[in-house]
Order: structure tokens, then C-alpha cells, then sequence
């Protein structure tokens, strides 16, 4: 039986897409673990961009914001000689963020370790965003389990964050906020989770963009050329 076969460089074009071979050929289990070295690196360094003090807060890719129109609402309580209360809360909303996200690495390491030859030519076909939609889909429901109390902890001891739920709960009534947004700490479990995938995306492109750079002999196989 013929043994398929990438090809190292072409696979992964910029575009995310198959391009015409124009090197020696690659086996599929030497891509597939080229993509898993990428994502462990790419994962890995993300948790340590996130997982220490202005991870968050001093990132304003990933800064977690008041929702909405509560966001609105803070504009005014600043106007009205609230602005340090409204900062704290911001503040430790990211902080808590800050604190959750060191509890990721473990699973996502252990979930790129497990990446199948066909998630790997998923991803390689699926473009910019793909790193992001397949550790979300893999992820994202056990790592909201594990930042939610962490960040539950974090976040109660501002007491504002009593008012904002407070806020919230009545801007939901009202139909002004859905979902994650009418409670604090979801809403910070849910940025903290997408602003850790956005960096794993950008850490995964940093890798494509120049893998000489990593040192690692099977990411210059895979991704060099």
C-alpha cells in the first residue's frame, strides 16, 4: 500500500490551502507532528503571554471590557465621580483572567498530543483561523469549568461586582444583555477563553511565518521552504 505523503512547505501555503509540490515529499505522521509541535509551541507560549500580571490588562488585543451597554453605563458613572470603582472592577476582571488561564496549559497540551493525522490536515486546510476553531471545539467547555471558579474567587472581592450582576440581571430583563453578559464572571470566563485562543492563533502564524527561527528540526521540515 503507497504511503501518503505531504509536501513539506507546499502543504502549508499562506493561504492555508494545498499548493503544488516543489520539494522531496513529507510522510503524513512527520506533518502531522509538525502541527503538533506548532500548536504545543503555539499554545504553550500563549499561556505564558496570558497567565501573569497585564497578560490582560496591559494587552489591548485581549483586554477584557465591560459588556455593551454596561460598558456605556460605566462611561457615565466615571462623569459622575465613580471612575476609580469602575476601574477596580475592570481591573480585577482581567486579573482574574490573568490568574485562570496558567489552569489551560495542562489540557490544551494534552489535547494537541492527542491530534489525530486528520485533525492536522483539517487544520492545515482550514486557513487563518483554524488553530482557533480547533482548540475551541476541543476545549472550550472544559477550560470554562475550570477558569469559572477561579475567576468566581478573583472577582468577588470587588464588591462592585455585586452591583454589576445586580445591573446586569436587570439589563437582561429588559432584553439589553443576552448570554455571558448578564453575569461577571462568565462574561470574564468567556473573554478570558477567546482572547487565549486569539493569541494561540497568533503565536501558531508567528511559527509558519519563520519555524528557522523555533530551532525545532521538524517544524523547519514541515513548515520550512
Amino acid at each position: 500500500m503507497q504511503r501518503r505523503q505531504f509536501t513539506a512547505g507546499a502543504a502549508f501555503s499562506a493561504a492555508g490551502v494545498w499548493a503544488p509540490p516543489a520539494q522531496a515529499a513529507l510522510g503524513m505522521d512527520d506533518a502531522a507532528a509538525g502541527v503538533r509541535t506548532a500548536l504545543e509551541r503555539g499554545a504553550t507560549a500563549a499561556v505564558a503571554l496570558l497567565g501573569k500580571p497585564d497578560g490582560f490588562l496591559g494587552n489591548p488585543k485581549v483586554r477584557i471590557p465591560l459588556p455593551g451597554v454596561l460598558e456605556d453605563a460605566a462611561k457615565l458613572l466615571s462623569k459622575l465621580g465613580q471612575k476609580k470603582k469602575v476601574e477596580e472592577l475592570v481591573t480585577a476582571m482581567n486579573r482574574a483572567a490573568e490568574a485562570a488561564v496558567p489552569e489551560a496549559k495542562t489540557l490544551l497540551v494534552d489535547t494537541v498530543r492527542k491530534l489525530s493525522v486528520e485533525d492536522a490536515l483539517s487544520i492545515v486546510r482550514g486557513g487563518d483561523t483554524a488553530v482557533t476553531d480547533f482548540f475551541a471545539r476541543k476545549t472550550r467547555e472544559p477550560l470554562s469549568v475550570k477558569f469559572l471558579p477561579i475567576v468566581t474567587r478573583a472577582t468577588e472581592k470587588v464588591k462592585l461586582a455585586e452591583r454589576y450582576n445586580a445591573f446586569a440581571g436587570k439589563a437582561a430583563g429588559l432584553g439589553l444583555l443576552k448570554g455571558d453578559n448578564a453575569n461577571l464572571q462568565q462574561h470574564v470566563t468567556a473573554k478570558a477563553l477567546d482572547g487565549l485562543y486569539l493569541m494561540i492563533g497568533e503565536e501558531e502564524q508567528r511559527i509558519r511565518a519563520d519555524p528557522v527561527k523555533t530551532g525545532s528540526a521538524i517544524l523547519k521540515k514541515v513548515f520550512g521552504g
